[in-house]
């Protein structure tokens, strides 16, 4: 870990994090960028000292809120890398005011997420969890079970994206109808398949596994609330590998609890970490995995790199890739 006496070079960078992987910080210190860390989740005070202490020519986002503490810390602040593709961890709004910009490394965890995905999904389809609890407590639960077949299990996905993209191909491979809905990537589902597209709510009630792959925006928050719970069969699951605050989870414990569906699997939720006393956690027939869907050995160094190479890109005067860019109006939620 660098520390600032270390300092050598005439930039530095911040990760929210105690990592990065070693690509990444060869390809800044290669130009003249130096690497400096803060802990993951570190209190944003923290954060900011940290980031005011080094005068950070620029700061790469991997876990933990960036708030305008933050941002204002620094007056040499130009650039703000995400290590990974969400940025409601961030205040675009402060880094707006500030003409910072936020830029995404799009595509970096793509087949990563939806792996993921694809394995909660089959994860709740085969009960997995609860007969391993009931083989370990001594019970033998096989002459009164009967699963269920992956083949014809229908998968609505909610966003069509990358991810969503490789989603919808794993998927089809295990013989899973598919249903889509996306507004914004309606050139895309007519590729995949036109007759696949729904509209949200009809997607939701036909579906056997509803799986988010969209972006927290004001439109998208609580997208999944009781009402939509209500239109789901009570044989369904929801997996979410996206965003948190997409499901307002004191409607999805009432549906788990209430038999409304049958089951969940999250890897991301309204607060991270989440509550330890939080009432999800008494529920059974839900999983959840701590936001680590994209982070793999390979996912983690392409991140990497791809945040580190916006970050040179800005501080040699390049403009930020507009692509990747983090748009104010779009995504601030």
């Amino acid at each position: 870990m660098t520390n600032s006496k270390a300092a050598t070079r005439g930039r530095r960078v911040l990760v929210t994090h105690d990592r990065l992987a070693e690509t990444a910080i060869h390809l800044l210190n290669a130009h003249d960028v130096d690497v400096f860390f803060s802990p993951a989740y570190a209190p944003s005070e923290q954060v900011a000292q940290r980031a005011a202490e080094l005068q950070v020519d620029a700061l790469i986002v991997r876990q933990g809120r960036v708030d305008e503490a933050i941002i204002a810390a620094s007056p040499r602040l130009r650039v703000i890398a995400k290590h990974g593709v969400g940025v409601d961890n961030i205040d675009l709004r402060a880094a707006a005011a500030r003409d910072i910009p936020v830029i995404r490394a799009m595509g970096s965890n793509s087949r990563a997420v939806a792996e993921h995905t694809i394995a909660l999904a089959l994860t709740l389809l085969k009960e997995i969890p609860r007969l391993d609890g009931a083989v370990k407590a001594g019970g033998w639960p096989k002459p009164s079970f009967i699963g269920r077949d992956i083949a014809g299990t229908v998968i609505g996905l909610i966003g069509f994206g990358s991810i969503g993209q490789h989603v919808a191909r794993m998927a089809q491979g295990l013989g899973m109808p598919v249903v889509l809905h996306d507004p914004h990537a309606r050139e895309a589902i007519a590729r995949f398949g036109a007759e696949c597209e729904r509209e949200l709510d009809d997607l939701i009630a036909e579906a056997d596994i509803v799986s988010l792959h969209c972006p927290l925006t004001n439109a998208t928050r609580d997208l999944l609330d009781a009402r939509r719970f209500g239109l789901m069969k009570p044989t369904s699951f929801v997996v979410n590998t996206a965003r948190g605050a997409l499901i307002n989870e004191a409607a999805l414990c009432a549906a788990l609890q209430d038999g409304r569906i049958a089951g969940a699997a999250l890897d991301s939720f309204a607060v991270e970490p989440p509550a330890k006393d939080s009432p999800l956690w008494t529920l059974p027939n839900l999983i959840g995995t701590p936001h680590i869907a994209g982070v793999t050995a390979g996912s983690a160094k392409s991140m990497a790199e791809i945040a580190a190479r916006h970050v040179i890109a800005v501080l040699d005067g390049e403009k930020p890739d507009a692509g990747s860019l983090a748009k104010l109006a779009e995504l601030a939620a």
